[in-house]
């Protein structure tokens, strides 16, 4: 059995007692510090972009008759990663953080296979995901991205994320989305093909 640090999203149970990886998420702006948000990440795994995916095409969710695959987020602030779709399976990790953004790859009665941003894939229950759509900078970013006070590369910058700063999106067009950074009083945009949560062109309204 796993768990999840306090302080994280995930960690096996055997290494509780032992010293974890951890990434820290920050947001900088000019001339200020804010509090920095620490997400735990798994160093061992790839961090895979989102593919490009059009929203009226591909398989169905064969519970739902949703697209498969397509993104929610967590709603539980605990939430059990099962390593089959039953009670009766074991639990692989451990989930603590509300908000953070699952990608659905699959359905089977009330229970939903899901893929985290490090590529961990699982089963959860569909009683612990929400429809709120929420997204991370990407992982696999190596420079800070800005947030603009416009859908556009002109725009005034409000702010340089750096890599899994998580966001709630309140919508994009396919090529920007406004999103509201989680833990801050601050808002912008970001392009779009830096969020993982949201598939390239996709729109949300």
């Amino acid at each position: 059995m796993r768990c999840a640090r306090k302080d994280g999203t995930r960690v096996p149970s055997h290494a509780r007692l032992a010293r974890g990886w951890k990434r820290t998420a920050a947001i900088c702006l000019a001339g200020m510090a804010l509090a920095c948000t620490s997400i735990a990440a798994n160093p061992l795994l790839s961090q895979p972009a989102p593919v490009a995916a059009k929203a009226d095409s591909g398989p169905k969710g064969r519970e739902t008759g949703l697209k498969v695959p397509r993104f929610v987020s967590l709603r539980s602030r605990e939430a059990r990663m099962r390593v089959g779709p039953s009670l009766d399976y074991g639990i692989a990790w451990i989930y603590r953080v509300p908000g953070l953004p699952l990608e659905i790859t699959a359905e089977y009665g009330n229970w939903r296979q899901v893929r985290d941003s490090d590529g961990v894939s699982g089963w959860m229950h569909r009683a612990l995901l929400s429809s709120n759509r929420t997204a991370i900078v990407g992982p696999w970013l190596l420079a800070h991205v800005p947030l603009r006070d416009g859908p556009s590369s002109s725009a005034r910058k409000l702010a340089s994320l750096t890599p899994r700063v998580r966001v709630a999106i309140s919508d994009c067009d396919g090529s920007w989305c406004k999103v509201d950074v989680t833990g801050h009083d601050l808002d912008g945009f970001v392009r779009q093909s830096a969020l993982w949560g949201v598939y390239p062109n996709e729109t949300i309204k």
